[in-house]
């Protein structure tokens, strides 16, 4: 099994350069706006596509990881609300253990269920613990998964499950505010994770405009990713890469 996407973000981490995620889900973007995104996301570097959502429920899946492949060279990972949002088409897999959750199924059982497609498939799995942040609203992670987020105040739980998650051996720790969140995971919270962990941390939900984007960088987020904002204005790939390029070409200097 390869680790080349894998591989790509960590040496990004230790040379602190920071990489911009663009999260598509099926259900939600007709193709025409998914046309769109993808050619502003080639024209402006974005690093990766994630792919999927809480249920996709239509038969977009594969359309969207074609189209993108048609249309750029951006690397494709699955980030799937279950078992069944696979596909051989995408290049990765989040491989997601929702680890500030007390759900036996996200946390070990969807695995066991997908592993034997895993085993045969020629995705780059990349075990991730997922961190529901409380982003002031009941998200769809929150209500399909059936779990309490970490409350927004409480950094200390939030530093000590990304560590038990790092301590256990996962690749890389996303916490997310979830989708449509009123507010993003706060920057004292990303700060005090970053500190503690040794792995990639990626950041999600709730990040609106190219400020917030480089406020999380500055806060130590690793990876950003931002979804429902793009979907509503698919422009803002064009903000939110240039933060991105300024704000590693201050690191480089």
């Amino acid at each position: 099994m390869t680790t080349q996407i894998y591989d790509t973000l960590l040496n990004a981490k230790k040379s602190r350069l920071k990489k911009f995620v663009v999260l598509i889900d099926p259900d939600k973007m007709r193709l025409n706006t998914i046309q769109e995104t993808i050619q502003l996301a080639a024209q402006y570097d974005v690093d990766y596509f994630f792919i999927g959502g809480s249920l996709v429920v239509n038969n977009m899946l594969d359309k969207v990881l074609m189209e993108i492949k048609n249309q750029s060279d951006i690397p494709t990972i699955l980030f799937p609300g279950n078992s069944f949002q696979l596909s051989n088409k995408a290049d990765a897999l989040l491989y997601l253990s929702l680890i500030s959750g007390r759900n036996a199924e996200l946390l070990i059982g969807n695995h066991v269920i997908s592993a034997p497609f895993l085993r045969t498939s020629n995705l780059e799995v990349i075990s991730t613990g997922y961190m529901l942040i409380d982003g002031g609203i009941t998200t769809s992670v929150q209500y399909m998964s059936n779990t309490t987020p970490i409350p927004s105040a409480k950094k200390d739980i939030a530093v000590c499950t990304a560590l038990a998650g790092q301590y256990l051996g996962l690749k890389q720790i996303y916490m997310d505010a979830g989708s449509g969140a009123t507010h993003p995971v706060p920057c004292d919270m990303i700060t005090s994770v970053s500190e503690a962990l040794e792995v990639p941390l990626v950041v999600g939900g709730g990040i609106s405009s190219a400020q917030k984007l480089y406020d999380n960088y500055a806060a130590g987020a690793d990876i950003i990713v931002v979804g429902n904002a793009i979907e509503s204005n698919p422009q803002l790939i064009r903000e939110m890469s240039v933060v991105k390029e300024e704000f590693n070409t201050k690191i480089q200097q």
